[in-house]
């Protein structure tokens, strides 16, 4: 495929109107810059919406009636194209604000916000404005569902078709349809977004928190960002109520969406035959048992090693990153679990990051068909999931997919520690990234990614809009076929 034959202008088009769908979010928090007299924040959310507006409007206007297609390879490179632009957008109310004063620190804040990663270059949260927190608190809950999702519940108003884009949004092994018009499903989807994240807001007001604190860490309890308005995060609350709500939202969050949606309209049968669903509430329980068996010796009580548990457990699987405790300070076999749990990720059509549960079921599923082959040669064996048989080239997929994920987390390894960070930090710092998760067992040596080279930061950043793309779509470029296509 030649660069001549790639629909330059109608992918120009749709960058600008999916730019223009990020500028007017920043319109919530300029009000609050000025509800809270935050006088020095008016401007750096008044320009980069001003400047975005200005042009997107017309070309709204007057190119609505104007249908645009585009290939699938189109699409790839648009998707691609559009996280990073608005990646880069979203960098510049932190630039402009004086707060994150280098260029590299506030893209990587950015990044890390609209990929639901968690990973900051801040080491005093607390010392922010509130407008400057809700903003990064809004870059995880609107990158969770995705920008381009949005979008595409409302471009068929502007004659742009949305399904090349929210098929590449969805993520996993089996795409479950919701309705037969991709427009209603991406109108559900965010429906179900909205309801959920109203419902946990009421619900931690409802255990002390103000609502500015509740809707911050709701958006990222939500989206599975892991953003705290508190340099200790959830920790700083010390309540059992909160970091049950929390728990609670997070694996709701780490659910496929679909199924909640289902669920939600009462088809309950459902989740009692979704494979995945329950592989991943094993995972958790399991996991969270033998947490709660290593900190037993040191905890408090039965219950508090139960909620600590369980807490982290579903932190780590969905890719949230919070924490109400120092996990870093827990027995050996504690940490080892939640190592563990880094390489998971929640299940498919969700939130959450990771390789995904479904494709580790699959892989688990497959290694008990080749064990069976030994003893039976000519036995002919398949996979089953959700009580139907699987195809046979899901297999090769999946372990396509997980192979380049590990390989990619082995050269994110390798180039952070020619940092001079130590091996296993470096690691941690791969699967941090990769998977989206931003809190670990080790990373930046003062837990800030500040901390590293500038080279550093700008490579972990495409890593973690690699890992929020599903790995494939990032390098699909690097394939010859796609040029030739």
């Amino acid at each position: 495929m030649s660069l001549l034959h790639i629909r330059w202008a109608a992918i120009f088009r749709v960058l600008l109107l999916l730019l223009g769908a990020s500028a007017l979010t920043l319109v919530i928090p300029l009000g609050l810059a000025v509800v809270y007299g935050e006088g020095d924040l008016i401007r750096p959310f008044l320009v980069p919406m001003t400047a975005v507006l200005f042009p997107c409007l017309p070309v709204a206007l007057l190119t609505r009636k104007r249908p645009i297609r585009f290939s699938a390879s189109d699409g790839f490179l648009l998707l691609f194209l559009a996280w990073i632009l608005i990646c880069l957008f979203g960098a510049v109310p932190y630039y402009l604000s004086g707060r994150i004063p280098r260029w590299v620190d506030a893209v990587f804040e950015s990044v890390s916000g609209f990929t639901t990663t968690g990973a900051t270059v801040i080491a005093d949260v607390e010392a922010l404005p509130r407008s400057l927190l809700f903003w990064r608190a809004m870059t995880s809950w609107l990158g969770g569902m995705g920008i381009v999702v949005l979008t595409a519940a409302l471009f068929p108003l502007l004659g742009i078709g949305g399904f090349r884009l929210l098929k590449g949004e969805s993520s996993g092994y089996e795409k479950e349809k919701i309705t037969p018009r991709i427009t209603e499903a991406a109108k559900m989807l965010w429906f179900l977004y909205l309801i959920l994240t109203a419902l946990e807001v009421l619900l931690l007001c409802l255990g002390g928190m103000d609502w500015f604190d509740a809707a911050a860490h709701a958006f990222s309890t939500i989206a599975t960002g892991g953003f705290s308005t508190r340099n200790n995060s959830i920790a700083a609350y010390h309540s059992p109520w909160i970091e049950g709500v929390c728990t609670v939202f997070m694996f709701l969050a780490g659910c496929n969406l679909v199924l909640l949606y289902r669920l939600f309209r009462g088809r309950y049968r459902d989740l009692l035959n979704n494979s995945e669903l329950k592989a991943y509430g094993g995972i958790i329980l399991v996991s969270a048992g033998i947490i709660t068996l290593s900190l037993l010796p040191e905890a408090v009580s039965l219950t508090e090693a139960v909620r600590k548990a369980f807490f982290h457990t579903v932190s780590i699987v969905t890719t949230t990153g919070f924490a109400a405790a120092d996990y870093k300070r827990w027995p050996p076999a504690a940490q080892g679990i939640l190592f563990f749990l880094m390489f998971v990720g929640g299940c498919s059509g969700s939130i959450a990051g990771g390789i995904k549960v479904v494709r580790l079921l699959v892989l688990a599923k497959q290694t008990g068909n080749e064990m069976k082959r030994l003893l039976y040669p000519k036995g002919v064996f398949t996979i089953q999931l959700n009580k139907k048989t699987g195809r046979k080239d899901a297999v090769y997929g999946v372990a396509g997919f997980v192979f380049l994920y590990l390989f990619l987390v082995l050269i994110t390894t390798l180039v952070v520690s020619t940092a001079g960070v130590d091996l296993f930090s470096s690691l941690n710092t791969a699967l941090l990234t990769l998977g989206n998760i931003g809190r670990g067992l080790k990373g930046p040596p003062s837990g800030v990614f500040s901390d590293f080279p500038g080279y550093i930061k700008w490579a972990l950043s495409l890593v973690m809009i690699t890992g929020r793309l599903e790995l494939w779509i990032a390098f699909v470029f690097f394939s010859r076929d796609y040029w030739r296509q």
